[in-house]
């Protein structure tokens, strides 16, 4: 219901497109698209938008059992599990996220597209956002391109880490050397990682960190480079996890997404999403003294 910004104006299809572009924030492609398939009504003093036209998933729906940890008509916050793609990569082999979001949606009678905003890799665990419709995703995209979007980290790492160290902003290109790697790189692509807490441990420590960039395998990629490689990351240099019982407590990177920040897309509504920390992470923390 827009008010008398649109009951009092004289023309009210004027008054009604400009209330969706400066107060509703609804973007020029998908107002075109409502406007051409009739998508937006006034009746009386109410607005009607077709914000949830029926999509196809995209994606074959896969049942996997699916911890979600925000629901509503917008958006979905999903816990990503370790060893778990968030999107097929070609191969055809093994059940991604994307694949057990589009059965959540099969079996809660929604017919949505699978949008996903940002990824995580295979094997870090934590939150992953998608958007439930065009509008949702339009605006998250725009606020991950804005660093709108806060995602927060813990990390395991080898040794002490001092409070001096911030903030690691150095860029993160390719590896010539091996197709699978990283490097820190002048030619590379600006990345910024923020320490924003530490805690020392006997010869390793917990690491709190906020992305202010998403580049692939940036976290492991800018500790390994300043001497604190993640526990269990083999790929760059990360010590092994200590056995405890014959057994050991991690077998994955020692990397985990904390909680995301972001605006609702609708309402504006601040949210914090936490994803508490999954078992293999508590017990290396155990193990370590922590």
């Amino acid at each position: 219901m827009p008010g008398r910004s649109v009951t009092t104006a004289e023309d009210k299809e004027e008054a009604i497109e400009r209330w969706l572009k400066e107060t509703a924030g609804i973007p020029d492609k998908l107002l075109a698209r409502l406007r051409r398939e009739g998508g937006v009504q006034w009746r009386g003093d109410r607005l009607r938008l077709a914000l949830f036209p029926p999509r196809e998933p995209g994606i074959e729906p896969v049942w996997h059992e699916l911890e979600v940890l925000h629901e509503d008509d917008f958006c979905l916050v999903v816990h990503k599990p370790a060893g778990m793609a968030v999107h097929p990569d070609g191969s055809g082999n093994g059940v991604t996220l994307d694949h057990a979001v589009a059965a959540h949606y099969a079996a809660s009678g929604e017919s949505c597209a699978v949008r996903h905003i940002h990824r995580l890799d295979k094997e870090t665990t934590g939150p992953v956002l998608y958007a439930k419709n065009e509008f949702a995703q339009a605006v998250l995209d725009e606020a991950m391109r804005a660093k709108a979007i806060s995602r927060w980290y813990a990390a395991i790492v080898r040794g002490a880490v001092p409070r001096s160290l911030t903030v690691i902003d150095l860029p993160i290109g390719r590896d010539r050397h091996h197709a699978a790697r990283r490097r820190v790189s002048p030619g590379g692509q600006q990345a910024v990682t923020r320490i924003v807490g530490s805690e020392v441990w006997q010869g390793a420590s917990l690491v709190k960190i906020e992305l202010e960039t998403g580049r692939t395998h940036q976290i492991r990629v800018h500790l390994s480079h300043v001497g604190h490689p993640l526990y269990g990351d083999a790929l760059y240099g990360g010590p092994v996890a200590p056995a405890v019982k014959g057994s050991r407590p991690l077998l994955r990177q020692a990397l985990h997404g904390e909680f995301l920040r972001f605006a609702h897309p609708w309402t504006g509504e601040a949210l914090e999403i936490a994803d508490p920390w999954p078992e293999d992470m508590l017990r290396l923390r155990n193990a370590l003294g922590g």
